[in-house]
């Protein structure tokens, strides 16, 4: 009988045509797995990968090995899992991406209470700016906007994702602030390039009463990172089109303005994605209740709503020379 981290090297192997990025998914050397993967051919006597410097395609029957043995491997690997949840102790490395501002602005300061209720979990998060495929990076979930949702995947809605204009006080003190949202022309803007497709962000604002309208900034300085944008923010440097959940914190502190108050960007949600099948693992479970469980009893989503009163957060000087 084959040993699970046999089999486990055969189908990462296969499925992203590479002996090292297996070895990345499964924690091993490339050189472990292409050994995995010869005692393998020479325990069935056939050969499953033509080998080539291009990468691994699968031989006939590789592929046929594949499609027998793929389902039977993931319903092993979800029972060995679930063992764990049976005895209360959920278990094991949980392998989470999200955004740097929000994993160290709410998702880190969770951990304290997470891993006292769940001690024999490893976090295992990355904070990046990126979409993640879950799947083939070997992610047991993610956090963010923005993500593809193919067959085998579930998504959780936590709130809203609401995009403000904001700048410092030094800022707003030196300009005649924008009564509406044609005025921001006027302005310095702070502008996001987007990291995945290069091209400049803009949202349409809208307002409580359903109106809608397009806006464009003269652009004082591009940058590619939503943090980096909010800092320049923080410096005084110009307006910014920055999310609520980044925002909130420099609005309860002063060290940010909202300009025009009464209109926002809705860009999607802000989603848990997750494994959807049914034997979801002990682990991946438990941190889906608990992240839900927390954005409830915090109000996280009613925090980061431009319509509440966090992000809705006015300058004084603002209103009173509208």
């Amino acid at each position: 009988m084959e040993t699970l981290i046999t089999l486990e090297s055969f189908v990462r192997s296969a499925q992203s045509a590479s002996f090292s990025a297996a070895a990345r998914r499964l924690g091993l050397t490339p050189a472990a797995v292409s050994q995995n993967v010869a005692r393998l051919e020479a325990r069935l006597g056939v050969r499953l990968f033509q080998r080539s410097t291009r990468g691994l395609t699968l031989t006939e029957p590789g592929e046929r090995f594949l499609r027998e043995v793929s389902g039977g491997l993931e319903t092993l690997q979800t029972a060995i899992a679930n063992v764990s949840l049976a005895a209360e102790r959920p278990a094991g490395v949980l392998k989470v991406s999200m955004a740097p501002a929000f994993g160290l602005g709410y998702l880190v300061p969770m951990l304290q209470d997470f891993l006292a209720r769940y001690p024999d979990i490893v976090p295992d998060w990355h904070l990046d700016n990126r979409p993640v495929d879950l799947i083939n990076e070997g992610f047991d979930a993610a956090i963010g906007g923005g993500f593809d949702l193919p067959s085998g995947l579930a998504a959780r809605e936590l709130a809203r994702a609401h995009v403000i204009a904001v700048a410092s006080p030094s800022y707003v003190a030196r300009i005649s602030p924008p009564k509406d949202p044609a005025d921001l022309q006027r302005h310095e803007g702070i502008l996001l390039r987007s990291p995945l497709t290069g091209r400049i962000r803009t949202w349409p604002l809208r307002n409580r009463a359903g109106e809608q309208v397009a806006v464009d900034m003269r652009a004082r300085m591009i940058l590619n990172d939503p943090e980096a944008v909010c800092h320049c923010a923080l410096m005084g440097l110009g307006i910014a089109f920055v999310a609520t959940m980044n925002a909130v914190p420099h609005l309860r502190s002063g060290a940010l303005v909202r300009l025009l108050p009464d209109w926002y960007a809705d860009i999607g949600p802000i989603a848990l994605y997750y494994a959807g099948h049914r034997q979801l693992s002990a682990k991946t479970r438990v941190f889906v209740d608990f992240v839900v469980s927390e954005f409830k009893r915090q109000d996280l989503a009613g925090m980061f709503d431009a319509r509440g009163a966090d992000a809705g957060r006015a300058h004084k000087g603002t209103r009173a020379k509208r």
